[in-house]
C-alpha cells in the first residue's frame, strides 16, 4: 500500500508530507482547493507524463517521493528482481523534474527509466479517473482477471499447457540436431552436398598452397633469373673467365711442381677448383635450359591459388582444416540421410502434443467464457446500483480453430477484450474507446466489488466518482468502498458526505495565503474535524442538529 507521499514545489504545493493508512482514505476540500494537484503528484511519481508547468512558480525543481509497503511475493517485487533492484518490504520511488525539462527517477536508490517505472507501478497502484494508470484497459490484464476468477482450474490447465509446450520444444530440438523437418533437411543436404563436392573436386594436397606460391614466384621472376644465371655462367666459363684463369694458374704451377711437394699440392687444389667451376657452369646451364616461361602454367598456378584462397575463406585456414571440414560435412550428410525415420517419429510426437494443447485450450476457453458471463452479469448489477442503469458489459473472445490456433503460449489461444456500453440503444464497444473517466471509476468500483485480489494491486485511487451521484446511490458507493477497503487500500477524492463518513482516515485539502502567495495544504482530520467536514459537504448550517446528523451518518457506516 501507499504509506507515505512527499510533495515539494508542485503547482500550489510548497511542501506536503502525507501519511496514509490502510483501508479507506478520503480526500475532500472546496472546489479549486488543489485536490487535483495531489492526484497529479501521484500520477507523476507513478510514471505519467509531466511538463514544466507543474513546477511551482518561482522554483527550479519539482520533487515527489512515494513509499509503498509490499509483500515479498507481490508482482511488483518480482518485477524489481528483473531489474536487479533489491527490496526489503518497501518500495521507495522518487522523481524530480527540473525547469529545463530534465529529470531523474530512482527506485530504492537505483536510477531507472520512465518505462521501467511504469512496469513496476502498474502492479502497485490503479488510478481511476483522468489518468493513464488503468489496469483494466490493458487487454493482457483483462485475461488475467478472467483467469483469476477461475482460480485453480486455470492454474492447472495452464501448467499442463506449459508442460506440453516444453515437451514439444524438446522434440523440435531433437529434430533440429537431426537436420530439421523435411524442407529444412533438403536444404541442409543440398548445402552439405555442394560443400563436399566443392572441396573434393579441388583435389587438395596438404602444403600445396605454399608450393604453388613458391612456383608462382619463380615463374613471375624467370626472366630476371635467366639473365642472372647467364651472367654468372659467363663469369665462370666465358672467355677470360674463372675457368681460363684457373687453367693458366695450373699450367704455371706445373712448371715448378717438380721442385717441391707443396707446389704440387697447390696445383692439385687448383685443378679441383677448375673442375668445381666447370660443374657449377654445367648446373647453371641446366637451370637456364629449364627456365622457359609458360603462360599456360602461370595461368594455371594463378587459378589454383585463387581456388584455394576461396576454399580457405569458406572452410578453414589451410588445406588440412579444409579437408577436415569436408570430413565433418560428410559425416553430417550421412547422419541426416540416415535419420529420416527418427525425424518422422519426432514430427508425429509434435503433432500429438499440438492435438493435446488444442484440446486443453478449448477446455480453457469454455471455462473462461462461463466465468466471464457470470462476472459480466455481476458487474452489470453493481453498475445499476451505481447510477448507470442501462449499463451493458461483455467479454469478446476471438474465434479460432485447429489451423489458426496459437499453440505456442501457456496462456492458451484466447485473445479477449472487455466491451462496455453505458447508454440504452448503444452497442457494446471496446472498453478503452467508449468509457469516460467518471464511468471508468464507477465501473472499476463495480469490478473490484466482484473481485478479490485478482490483479495483485494493493492501492486503488478513485478520482471524484461521485459526479452526478446523490441519495441512495451515494450510500451504495460508500458501502462498496468499505467492502473493497477490507483487502485493498483506497484513496478516494470525494464530495460525498456518505463516503467521508465511511472513511477510516479523512484528509482535508485547502488553500491559504501567506506573504502574498497562495499555498495548497493538506492535513489529516481528527474525529471532531471530520464531523465538521461532513456538515460542510451536506451543505448544512454548522449547527448542533447538523453535527448530530453527521455523527449518525458515521455510526451508520461503522455498524
Amino acid at each position: 500500500m501507499l504509506s507515505r507521499l512527499y510533495v515539494k514545489n508542485v503547482a500550489l504545493i510548497s511542501e506536503a508530507d502525507i501519511l496514509f493508512d490502510g483501508g479507506l482514505n478520503v480526500l475532500s476540500g472546496e472546489t479549486g482547493s488543489g485536490k487535483s494537484v495531489i492526484l497529479d503528484s501521484v500520477n507523476f511519481v507513478l510514471g505519467c507524463k509531466a511538463d514544466r508547468t507543474m513546477i511551482r512558480y518561482g522554483e527550479h525543481e519539482a520533487f515527489v517521493k512515494a513509499e509503498f509497503s509490499v509483500e515479498d511475493n507481490s508482482e511488483a517485487v518480482a518485477k524489481l528482481g528483473e531489474y536487479d533492484i533489491e527490496c526489503d518490504g518497501a518500495i521507495i520511488i522518487s522523481r524530480k523534474l527540473n525547469a529545463d525539462g530534465k529529470g531523474s527517477i530512482k527506485i530504492n536508490g537505483n536510477a531507472v527509466t520512465v518505462s521501467m517505472l511504469r512496469n513496476i507501478t502498474q502492479h502497485l497502484v490503479d488510478v481511476h479517473g483522468q489518468s493513464e494508470h488503468f489496469f483494466l484497459l490493458n487487454e493482457e490484464n483483462q485475461l488475467k482477471v478472467i483467469d483469476g476468477l477461475l482460480g485453480e482450474s486455470s492454474i492447472d490447465l495452464k501448467a499442463k499447457l506449459s508442460n506440453l509446450i516444453s515437451e514439444k520444444k524438446e522434440y523440435k530440438a531433437k529434430i533440429s540436431v537431426l537436420g530439421g523437418d523435411e524442407a529444412e533437411r533438403a536444404r541442409k543436404l543440398d548445402l552439405l552436398g555442394f560443400q563436399i563436392n566443392e572441396i573434393e573436386s579441388a583435389e587438395l594436397k596438404v602444403g600445396e598452397f605454399e608450393d604453388l606460391k613458391s612456383r608462382q614466384n619463380i615463374v613471375i621472376n624467370s626472366e630476371r633469373i635467366l639473365s642472372t644465371v647467364n651472367c654468372v655462367k659467363n663469369i665462370l666459363d666465358g672467355e677470360g673467365g674463372c675457368g681460363d684463369g684457373l687453367s693458366s694458374a695450373v699450367h704455371e704451377l706445373n712448371r715448378i711442381s717438380g721442385l717441391g711437394d707443396e707446389y704440387a699440392q697447390i696445383s692439385a687444389r687448383l685443378e679441383g677448383l677448375g673442375a668445381e667451376v666447370a660443374d657449377l657452369s654445367e648446373s647453371l646451364s641446366d637451370i637456364a635450359d629449364g627456365l622457359t616461361f609458360d603462360e599456360k602454367e602461370a595461368q594455371h598456378i594463378d587459378e589454383r591459388l585463387t581456388l584455394i584462397k576461396t576454399l580457405k575463406k569458406k572452410y578453414g585456414a589451410d588445406e588440412k582444416e579444409i579437408l577436415a571440414y569436408k570430413d565433418k560435412a560428410q559425416a553430417e550428410f550421412d547422419l541426416i540421410s540416415d535419420n529420416a525415420a527418427m525425424i518422422d517419429k519426432y514430427t508425429k510426437k509434435i503433432e500429438e502434443c499440438d492435438d493435446k494443447i488444442f484440446d486443453i485450450c478449448t477446455k480453457l476457453t469454455i471455462l473462461r467464457k462461463q466465468s466471464a458471463q457470470i462476472f459480466c452479469d455481476g458487474v452489470v448489477k453493481e453498475l445499476q446500483t451505481l447510477n448507470i442503469p442501462d449499463a451493458k458489459f461483455g467479454v469478446k473472445f476471438n474465434e479460432y480453430n485447429r489451423e489458426s490456433a496459437n499453440l505456442q503460449s501457456s496462456n492458451g489461444c484466447d485473445e479477449i477484450s472487455f466491451e462496455f456500453s453505458a447508454n440504452k440503444g448503444e452497442p457494446l464497444k471496446t472498453l478503452n474507446k467508449v468509457i469516460s473517466g467518471g464511468e471508468m471509476s464507477r465501473f472499476m468500483l463495480a469490478v473490484k466489488t466482484k473481485l478479490k485480489n485478482v490483479n495483485g494491486i494493493s492501492t486503488y485511487i478513485f478520482d471524484e466518482i461521485d459526479a452526478g451521484i446523490s441519495g441512495y446511490t451515494a450510500g451504495t458507493v460508500a458501502r462498496k468502498f468499505m467492502e473493497i477497503s477490507q483487502s485493498t487500500q483506497i484513496l478516494a477524492v470525494s464530495h460525498l458526505p456518505q463516503v467521508c463518513a465511511a472513511s477510516d482516515s479523512q484528509f482535508l485539502i485547502y488553500k491559504i495565503e501567506e506573504g502574498g502567495k497562495t499555498y495548497t495544504k493538506i492535513r489529516k482530520l481528527d474525529n471532531k474535524e471530520k464531523i465538521d467536514e461532513i456538515v460542510r459537504l451536506t451543505g448544512s448550517v454548522n449547527s448542533d442538529v447538523a453535527k448530530l446528523h453527521a455523527e449518525e451518518l458515521i455510526k451508520q457506516f461503522k455498524k
